[in-house]
């Protein structure tokens, strides 16, 4: 008979993994790779907050992907803040829907959080300040501008929990994807945006970085430094960009 995982075992994990009082955690889950979980999602999301403390924050990804990807981008036509669900995941929609969760008002790459400061950290989004992406239109802020909840995760010295996921659902590369087509823009290269090879990356990161690994409940998970990240990676597209570049475009 399989384990029945508990809020304080949960709890128990995040700590043994690295989950410190007062974080910053950005995370990427996957719900089923967690296994049984007495309470459900209530009690996985009790069990963050209960790892990072009341002085906290916990973001979590709640895209918006309306669409089909064959379609143009008719998300930000669509966009409500209030109701337009979460499609990264059934974990991230059941935190969207919780009460005391705020989200960051962004049509295609907004993200939810809950703890300490957690309205402020998320407000702004519609922001024009920053470096451009993809996602942007006519009225819509900057997807990973500076006041983008990813890039102040970024600033603050966040760190990243992939939650059950593997490298090829992390879509946090696309702040790293951001800054390094600024890079390119900047040494005055007339370039298409630069989508990676998500699982090469992560390939590199792991060869590389060595990220905390550890299981949380049935889910094998992995923890490290947003900033650590995104430096690593720029450092190395800077060197050897070559087997991290893919030709196509990525909708996501």
């Amino acid at each position: 008979m399989a384990t029945r995982h508990t809020r304080q075992t949960l709890a128990s994990d995040l700590t043994a993994l690295g989950v410190e009082a007062g974080d910053t955690l950005f995370i990427h889950s996957s719900f089923k790779s967690l296994g049984p979980v007495e309470g459900g999602a209530g009690a996985i999301i009790s069990a963050m907050e209960d790892a990072v403390g009341p002085d906290g924050l916990i973001l979590m990804p709640s895209f918006n992907m309306t669409f089909p990807f064959t379609e143009r981008d008719r998300r930000a036509e669509v966009w409500d803040l209030a109701t337009t669900p979460s499609a990264v995941g059934w974990l991230t929609e059941h935190f969207r829907k919780m009460h005391g969760t705020h989200r960051s008002d962004h049509h295609s790459h907004s993200v939810a959080a809950r703890g300490n400061g957690a309205a402020e950290f998320v407000d702004g989004h519609r922001s024009r300040e920053g470096h451009s992406s993809p996602w942007e239109t006519g009225t819509s802020g900057k997807a990973f501008g500076l006041n983008s909840p990813m890039c102040r995760a970024y600033e603050s010295d966040g760190k990243l929990l992939m939650l059950g996921t593997t490298y090829d659902s992390s879509t946090y590369i696309h702040f790293t994807e951001v800054l390094y087509w600024s890079r390119l823009k900047e040494r005055g290269l007339d370039v298409v945006y630069p989508f990676l090879k998500r699982p090469v990356v992560g390939d590199f990161w792991e060869r590389n970085r060595k990220p905390d690994v550890a299981k949380v409940g049935d889910a094998d998970c992995r923890l490290f430094g947003i900033r650590e990240y995104v430096h690593g990676i720029l450092a190395e597209l800077d060197e050897n960009p070559l087997p991290y570049l893919r030709l196509w475009i990525d909708p996501a």
